[in-house]
């Protein structure tokens, strides 16, 4: 129990401790300082793989045994007003019967240390994702987890120091941060990387190199005709189309004659003398004709009128003999 000057100091109850963290973190917003408190719903501190992973590495140590159960207290009824995680460092406020400053300093992560790690998981992680979401095996979680040469501080890795006047080792007010810490990857996982400063991406960086290629084509007989690709898809093609449709799957040594020869079809047509130009011709005229490109309607040619009485006999004669 914390001593003032020899005295215990005076109890402040949980809801004026709350107002006064309140007003305080409403001068530091003023000021323009990011207030991001620490927010339990329930009981449980956390409930996700990367959260429970870092209270579980807490606990594992008999260092820190004696002082975690008052953090957790703290930390649940919202004493961690403000909590800051930045490459090596986190910052925080928390609210006791004063508003203290706490600063823990955790070492960065030995380079040949996560150059091993990156290694045992190469091709074990399927993507950045599912690692921020803890989705993947149980041996790359042990990994991960391993005291010692794992991500997660050793306690000779960890210092802390609080603005309170207790002389423990570890204060309640730097255990409920510590917890803080393991409440805010329930949300951002991704700042374990950053407080540890180590780049996520590069346990997933060596996915490509670990699915094996291919060498040889495949055997004939594993190859789709082109009748088959018609019925599989339910598509009509050409003659043209089911040569290419064959060059493609075929083996690589098999593909480069079927398009030189569609190839030399293709520039064939586009070289011929005067088919071109009546294509052009055509379809020129056709957009000329009405501005629209479709075909004119055919006007009706209404008969000439005859002008004279002679016209008109020569007419009914004409019609009488077609009669």
């Amino acid at each position: 129990m914390s001593r003032y000057y020899d005295d215990w100091p005076a109890y402040v109850p949980v809801a004026e401790r709350r107002l006064k963290a309140e007003r305080a973190m409403e001068k530091l917003r003023k000021k323009g300082h990011p207030v991001a408190p620490v927010v339990i719903e329930g009981r449980k501190i956390a409930s996700t793989f990367w959260g429970k992973a870092w209270c579980e590495n807490l606990e594992s140590y008999r260092d820190y045994e004696n002082r975690l159960e008052r953090g957790r207290t703290y930390v649940r009824n919202g004493s961690v007003v403000d909590l800051q995680i930045a490459p090596s460092e986190v910052t925080a406020m928390v609210s006791g019967s004063s508003m203290y400053n706490v600063k823990i300093t955790i070492g960065e992560v030995n380079k040949k240390q996560w150059a091993s790690i990156c290694k045992d998981c190469a091709g074990r992680i399927d993507s950045l994702v599912e690692l921020l979401q803890g989705r993947f095996s149980k041996g790359v979680m042990e990994r991960i987890c391993r005291q010692g040469s794992g991500l997660f501080p050793k306690p000779a890795e960890i210092r802390f120091s609080c603005s309170c006047p207790d002389h423990a080792s570890m204060c309640k007010h730097v255990a409920a941060a510590l917890y803080g810490v393991g409440a805010r990857l329930e949300q951002q996982p991704e700042l374990l990387f950053k407080l540890r400063a180590v780049d996520e991406k590069e346990l997933v960086a060596g996915i490509d190199a670990a699915l094996p290629v291919a060498k040889h084509a495949p055997a004939v007989d594993k190859v789709l005709d082109a009748d088959d690709l018609s019925a599989l898809f339910g598509l009509d093609m050409d003659a043209d189309e089911k040569a290419i449709a064959m060059a493609d799957s075929a083996p690589p040594a098999q593909q480069a004659p079927v398009r030189a020869k569609k190839a030399a079809q293709s520039k064939s047509s586009a070289t011929t003398p005067g088919a071109a130009g009546r294509n052009q011709a055509a379809s020129s005229s056709l957009v000329n004709r009405n501005g629209t490109g479709k075909a004119p309607a055919r006007r009706r040619v209404q008969p000439k009128v005859p002008a004279t009485v002679k016209g008109i006999r020569t007419a009914r004669k004409s019609a009488a003999r077609n009669a």
